[in-house]
């Protein structure tokens, strides 16, 4: 009888030994485990899978839902008054110093530093003392200077503010230890890069708000008409990388957002421009939006002549065209918020990648941190106030720039002159009667 071949081709034995049938039934068992891994792990792979898109689904619904949270907030603070803004962005100016700063904190805790923490918490009460009452009595010099209890701080707002600051630089030097001198130093100048490009910067988004909520909401809108829009041409147009720190920005959504940002701005300016309530500078805390504001409005939201370039009149066919001038400010402002401050968001993408962390903290579900949200917004209201202060504010003289000239410049016996002779000018004109006047002079005796 012929020897039978295996399947291999190789000779099998007629004989087999109790150990051949052992290892023939070993391999069968091992043939079938094998079998069920393989059909096991397409199913390992599908479960990831759908782990996977539930987590991305709960993530966009927790996303979605802060969002319109956040959205309606804004709205409703906005309609409450100035003052709720204000106090809207003082906290978003210590939560982000706070996401901020945890950075260098976090290495300090572990190397038990002494006064770390306490001393960036220290200058950031010291630079925003400084901030805050450079405004107050900049736009409130009528009441402060006024005040018997607040005019020492007034006049010498600067003095004191610059003596906090001294007493935080004695504490810091005080902590220094010997090892940590590299680290302490590059915490102190971290701390204070923090205070420039979050505090000082937000300072000046305050400023806009006193302006006028215009000069606040307009500006804020731009930054996230951009963001939006350049989201949307990336990935409808996206094809060219923009930049190397941000990889998933491209050039066709970063002019297309340009472009939409403009469009979009000036159509969103024709709307606000009308009510008063924006356009109107701080006159009165307690306004809001049912209240509203009255005053004379800055020229650039009123409507001027303008010549229509030559080249163009043959397809407009008028020689003039009456426009308000805020549309070409606009223009601007917009295309500051496409081009530049999304280099705001760009630093921020740098400061991540340093520290390797993904967002600057979890504030917001869905969202990260509240810097992840404001790195460009800092950069953008900083350059509107620059702008507006430059190009558009009306530089007129203030009832408290006449006060503080009149108490800090003049003695005692011509003040008293001053607001005689300022009795008689009221009493010529018309605007109080002889007996008011008689009642005046004699008080003032």
């Amino acid at each position: 009888m012929a020897p039978k071949r295996s399947s291999s081709g190789s000779v099998a034995s007629p004989i087999k030994s109790h150990g051949g049938k052992k290892k023939h039934h070993n391999n069968v068992e091992n043939g079938s485990a094998t079998g069920s891994s393989l059909e096991t792990l397409p199913e390992k792979t599908t479960t990831a899978t759908v782990t996977e898109k539930e987590k991305k689904k709960q993530n966009f619904i927790v996303r979605t839902i802060w969002t319109i949270v956040m959205i309606a907030g804004f709205f409703i603070l906005l309609a409450a008054g100035h003052i709720w803004i204000m106090a809207l962005v003082t906290a978003i100016q210590i939560l982000t110093f706070k996401e901020v700063i945890a950075l260098a904190n976090e290495p300090a805790r572990e190397k038990k530093l002494p006064y770390g923490k306490v001393i960036s918490w220290y200058f950031l009460a010291t630079t925003i003392y400084f901030l805050y009452g450079e405004s107050v009595v900049y736009y409130f010099k009528q009441v402060v200077l006024v005040d018997y209890y607040l005019l020492p701080f007034a006049t010498h707002h600067r003095f004191i503010s610059y003596m906090l600051y001294i007493i935080g630089f004695m504490i810091f030097v005080s902590s220094l230890e010997k090892g940590h001198y590299k680290f302490q130093f590059a915490q102190f100048a971290f701390t204070h890069v923090t205070l420039l490009l979050v505090v000082v910067q937000a300072h000046f988004i305050m400023n806009n708000i006193f302006a006028g909520m215009f000069w606040f909401f307009l500006p804020a809108s731009l930054v996230i008409i951009n963001d939006i829009f350049a989201y949307l041409c990336g990935i409808t147009f996206g094809r060219t990388p923009l930049i190397k720190i941000s990889p998933k920005k491209t050039v066709e959504g970063f002019v297309g957002a340009w472009i939409s940002t403009i469009i979009i701005g000036m159509v969103l300016s024709h709307f606000l421009i009308k009510w008063k309530y924006m356009i109107c500078p701080i006159t009165d805390f307690s306004a809001n939006a049912w209240t509203g504001l009255v005053c004379d409005p800055n020229p650039v939201f009123l409507k001027r002549t303008f010549a229509v370039p030559s080249f163009l009149v043959p397809l407009v066919h008028r020689m003039t065209y009456e426009i308000e001038p805020i549309y070409f400010h606009v223009m601007v402002m917009a295309s500051f918020a496409s081009l530049i401050a999304p280099f705001g968001g760009f630093f921020a993408s740098g400061l991540k990648r340093t520290f390797q962390i993904k967002d600057f903290g979890d504030t917001i579900p869905g969202h990260g941190g509240i810097t992840d949200r404001m790195d460009c917004q800092f950069l953008m209201g900083f350059f509107s106030y620059m702008y507006y202060d430059s190009f558009i504010a009306s530089h007129h003289l203030r009832v408290g720039s006449v006060l503080e000239t009149a108490i800090q410049s003049l003695t005692l016996a011509e003040q008293l002159q001053l607001v005689s002779a300022l009795h008689k000018y009221l009493y010529n004109q018309g605007y109080i009667t002889e007996e008011t006047l008689e009642c005046l002079e004699a008080v003032r005796s």
